[in-house]
């Protein structure tokens, strides 16, 4: 038993792990085919230049930052937001790095709104390598008080709106046979109970999707698709001015929690999406990537 357990584990790994005709990523072939002490440019890696990708929830706040990162390295991208229009700077980014800048007015709660917005997304763009899920809310809220509606509301839109989004962004790479990129928006919030917040609701919601992560990783990995997380912790964002809005006594909290004193902004976060999009991150899978400055693991002073 043993004998055949050892041979399992050191037989050589699928072909399907990029080695399809048309595959734009180097999964393992480059391991394979690169000698000790051959590097690669690391600017190389890090070009997206003429891949094709989806980012929903990409009109505002950290979703925008991310397609304005995918489109200065080069790649064309597809926005879906609920939003009836983007921010006013996605208007210039065809213009300004010269790629294809698309965008769907979509209800990620809806099988038929998401379903033909990834049409419309793939006709357009005509294929894809990587798709980023960040359509999310929030609700801060003692736990007592969280109605049947608030708690459906954000599982709709952070897990179902997740879920079915990698789903068909699944279906397209495999339907290519490309492999490809995906990358969902989790939370510090999937990690720990974060100070001065009642968020039950959005912290289950967040947890959902790191797991889901975890389980697509080993799942897709024969298809040649790395899955793979982002953690956010407070960021400057149209989400965290509401919840400051609200509940004013959090505008010092979200500067002075995190051991870095201060609140992040959406520039830190752009740097973990282009490198997970990337052939950087050919290797990296079912990993989750916290950008919280050191919240997670808490705090030195009472």
């Amino acid at each position: 038993m043993w004998a055949k357990l050892a041979f399992r584990l050191l037989r050589p790994l699928p072909r399907a792990l990029g080695q399809r005709t048309g595959f734009r990523y180097t999964s393992h072939t480059s391991a394979e085919t690169l000698h000790d002490g051959d590097l690669r440019s690391v600017r190389a890696m890090f070009d997206l230049k003429n891949r094709n990708y989806i980012v929903t929830g990409g009109a505002r706040g950290i979703g925008y930052s991310i397609t304005r990162a995918i489109a200065e390295m080069g790649g064309n991208v597809a926005v879906m937001d609920i939003s009836n229009s983007p921010v006013k700077d996605f208007s210039s980014l065809e213009g300004e790095f010269g790629v294809k800048a698309r965008y769907i007015k979509t209800d990620v709660t809806s099988e038929e709104s998401l379903t033909h917005a990834f049409e419309q997304s793939i006709a357009e763009l005509g294929s894809l390598d990587g798709c980023v899920t960040a359509a999310g809310i929030v609700l801060d809220k003692p736990f007592v008080q969280h109605t049947w509606k608030e708690v459906s509301r954000i599982q709709e839109i952070n897990v179902n709106g997740t879920f079915f989004a990698a789903q068909l962004a699944t279906k397209q790479m495999e339907k290519q046979g490309t492999g490809g990129r995906l990358v969902l928006i989790a939370s510090v919030c999937a990690h720990c109970a974060i100070p001065g917040h009642r968020l039950a609701a959005y912290h289950t919601s967040k947890g959902a999707v790191k797991m889901l992560t975890t389980a697509l990783s080993v799942e897709l990995a024969p298809q040649g698709i790395t899955v793979n997380s982002i953690s956010p912790g407070y960021t400057e964002s149209d989400m965290t001015k509401n919840l400051r809005k609200d509940h004013p006594h959090l505008v010092e909290l979200m500067h002075t929690a995190p051991p870095l004193k201060r609140i992040g902004n959406r520039n830190d976060l752009m740097g973990a999406a282009v490198y997970l999009l990337s052939d950087a991150a050919s290797y990296t899978t079912g990993t989750d990537i916290l950008v919280d400055g050191g919240l997670h693991a808490g705090r030195i002073e009472a």
